[in-house]
């Protein structure tokens, strides 16, 4: 059975969910109040992706594309806390680059045992017995586990090679990389034998390097015609490109020339997403056939013009390996050149970016949909909402607590809020109901018209001017007995 060669799929990642914590009481016998024992949650596991060099094609992930971490477990009694999930780890090959669901590209995997965590596992919630404080000596509640991440991406997987074989199909190139390395392509005598990348590795002196056999091009492959675009995104990280043409061709309107033109074209249509023209780089010619006498003659006749375009040419024949020996110390000195060039790796480095004093963590917003409604977005305050049971009220003022702590009243109130407006946090919803003085400063009309004051205003009237009365009064008649 052939193996099936996959260089591009869509996955959906979804990491696990954190267990929920424990709401329990300890009971023991003569200890009727033991006290909160409830544990914590377990957090989820996360989605990796992780490079290794024993996985050569994305095949796995075309016919299971979800891949599910495990969720933690619930927290228990007896302060008993849950097992975190197991993270579910995924290998994909060397040059793995990963976009999201608008194309954009996250992270470029090169190198065996690179890893990135496709979706992060959610938080555990705690358990009672961590909640409970001088104030809270026994909470009737817990935290609830935060869902984990899920996220659909895409993997398109880019040879690695530092040569690339360019050519139109049938020009010679599987064949040129068979006798250049120890790679066994495919190989045949009809267009697009070569239907997916080899790789061979090609030792010339002290140098070693790699180069890639790519899909045969065509006129217009830049806008996806033939194998298009799959053929492209395998010679993106080549540092030189080599334009393999068979001058033994039978078709008509084909020379070497045009199919230099026809490649270059296609080269300067095409943008790399990883950087870096391709019209820009180091190129060599190879004559390819020369063990055909009328293709000797034609590379003996468009040799002049092509080196005069300012590319190197080399004449080869991959049936007697005449011109192979030149061809492989001439890519290895580009390619050493190439490497010489790229500035050496810096040293690992801890950047300390710490919060500025006056960043709240969060920020307000006024609904665009609603004018009196308003948005708090923040990962703390969001954070605390999706670990809220709110069938539980004691979780519900908790929850308050935390947030008139952080200083959302007070945001809310500076915006303009008013009591009853809708405020969301979270995608969660509420009337808001200002509880701490900056939250009920904001439902008085002006200094000292505190609705809760007016009450005792009107009743204790009477009673503080009587009360003056009688304070004055004992002065007065001390005064007079003076």
């Amino acid at each position: 059975m052939v193996s099936r060669f996959v260089d591009r799929v869509v996955i959906h990642a979804a990491a696990g969910a954190g267990g929920n914590g424990c709401a329990s009481v300890h009971r023991e016998k003569y200890k009727p109040l033991g006290g909160p024992d409830g544990g914590n949650g377990g957090n989820g596991g996360d989605v990796v992706l992780v490079v290794d060099n024993n996985v050569h094609t994305l095949l796995d992930f075309h016919f299971r594309p979800h891949a599910s971490a495990l969720s933690g477990k619930q927290g228990a009694g007896s302060n008993r806390d849950g097992a975190n999930g197991e993270d579910l780890e995924l290998k994909v090959p060397d040059g793995t680059v990963i976009l999201d669901a608008a194309g954009e590209i996250i992270v470029d995997l090169v190198g065996h045992g690179t890893r990135f965590v496709a979706a992060r596992g959610g938080r555990g919630g705690l358990g009672n017995a961590a909640l409970s404080s001088k104030a809270r000596r026994a909470p009737g509640f817990a935290l609830l586990g935060e869902p984990g991440e899920a996220h659909d991406l895409v993997l398109e997987l880019r040879s690695v090679a530092d040569a690339g074989l360019l050519g139109f199909p049938s020009a010679g190139k599987s064949s040129l990389i068979s006798v250049l390395s120890s790679a066994k392509p495919k190989i045949a005598d009809y267009p697009f034998t070569t239907l997916v990348p080899n790789l061979g590795v090609v030792t010339a002196g002290e140098s070693v390097y790699t180069i890639a056999d790519v899909p045969g091009l065509v006129p217009g492959a830049s806008e996806g015609k033939g194998l298009g675009l799959d053929f492209l995104r395998h010679i993106e990280r080549c540092a030189v490109l080599v334009h393999v043409i068979d001058c033994a061709t039978y078709e008509p309107g084909r020379d070497p020339l045009s199919d230099i033109d026809a490649l270059e074209a296609e080269l300067a249509r095409y943008t790399p997403s990883l950087g870096g023209e391709l019209a820009a780089r180091p190129r060599l010619v190879v004559l390819n056939k020369m063990d055909v006498p009328e293709a000797r003659e034609l590379a003996d006749l468009v040799k002049p013009d092509i080196e005069a375009r300012g590319l190197p040419v080399f004449q080869v024949s991959t049936v007697t390996r005449a011109g192979l020996r030149e061809l492989g110390f001439a890519l290895a000195k580009v390619i050493e050149e190439d490497r010489a060039s790229r500035p050496e790796p810096e040293a690992t480095r801890i950047v300390l970016r710490p919060t500025a004093v006056d960043d709240a963590g969060f920020t307000v917003e006024r609904d665009p949909d609603d004018e009196t409604g308003f948005f708090v977005r923040g990962e703390r305050p969001e954070r605390w909402v999706r670990q809220t049971d709110f069938n539980n009220s004691e979780a519900v003022g908790y929850l308050g607590d935390r947030l008139a702590r952080l200083g959302v009243e007070e945001a809310l109130a500076g915006a303009g809020a008013v009591p009853g407006c809708p405020v969301t946090i979270g995608g969660v919803t509420f009337d808001w109901e200002p509880s701490t003085p900056a939250g009920v400063a904001v439902m008085m009309h002006n200094r000292g018209s505190d609705p809760r004051l007016d009450r005792v205003e009107r009743i204790g009237a009477a009673e503080r001017k009587a009360a003056k009365v009688a304070r004055r009064a004992p002065h007065e008649d001390d005064f007079d007995d003076e």
